[in-house]
């Protein structure tokens, strides 16, 4: 049977980096610290995004298609032993995520485009992958870094996130590359708050993270890292 995707609720918005403190001092106390943070609260994050010669994800986030998807290679820390390939679908403000397990010698065949392992695998998401490679085409397109901050809280579910020094490095599709320049793809200053939830959120967390003061945003860090490229 297949299994039936989890839709959540997903907020983004532009903060300026001198409100990150006050918004860590508000939520701290009340939601807990990820647990896959280091000492210093932070995780790097690398994301290699794939798209179609056409830019077809590219284009259906710029012209706000209400149904789209993505496919992307993520790795945390730069740590080869736990690599991921996610499925990212957006329905509105309702998003789902589907993710299969690669390890480097994977990555670099698909880097390649030696793909024929895939359709081997027992893996719904890599045989879909495999799928999308061939028959639209897909090819590995930018890589965007950050370093998040997660809190969560139990009730409803929630996630706040916050994403700063966001780049993209340049003239490379190699996530395996730690020396690649890289440079900034938002406004200076500026970091991205990102909040999940299920069914419901509280009153006094928006009001903590001040989420009914200012606007959403529709930022992407891929679109934001194509226009460099």
């Amino acid at each position: 049977m297949k299994k039936k995707l989890k839709y959540r609720h997903e907020m983004k918005h532009k903060i300026m980096n001198a409100d990150i403190v006050t918004i860590k001092s508000r939520i701290s106390p009340i939601m807990k610290l990820d647990k896959n943070a280091s000492n210093d609260g932070k995780y790097l994050i690398r994301s290699l995004y794939f798209d179609t010669p056409e830019d077809k994800a590219l284009l259906d986030k710029i012209n706000g298609l209400s149904i789209r998807e993505k496919f992307r290679i993520r790795l945390y820390n730069h740590d080869i032993s736990f690599i991921r390939l996610e499925k990212k679908i957006k329905h509105n403000n309702m998003t789902a995520k589907i993710s299969a397990t690669l390890n480097k010698t994977q990555v670099k065949k698909i880097i390649a485009n030696d793909i024929e392992f895939l359709k081997e695998s027992d893996d719904k998401l890599l045989q879909e992958f495999y799928v999308k490679l061939k028959c639209d085409r897909l090819r590995p397109k930018s890589i965007v870094d950050y370093y998040r901050e997660a809190y969560t809280y139990g009730v409803g579910n929630i996630r706040v996130t916050i994403d700063r020094d966001i780049k993209t490095p340049i003239n490379t599709i190699d996530i395996f590359d730690t020396k690649a320049q890289c440079i900034s793809i938002i406004e200076n200053n500026t970091s991205v708050l990102e909040v999940k939830y299920d069914e419901f959120i509280p009153d006094f967390i928006l009001d903590l993270i001040q989420i009914n003061k200012c606007s959403s945003t529709a930022i992407s860090k891929y679109a934001s890292s194509r226009a460099y490229l």
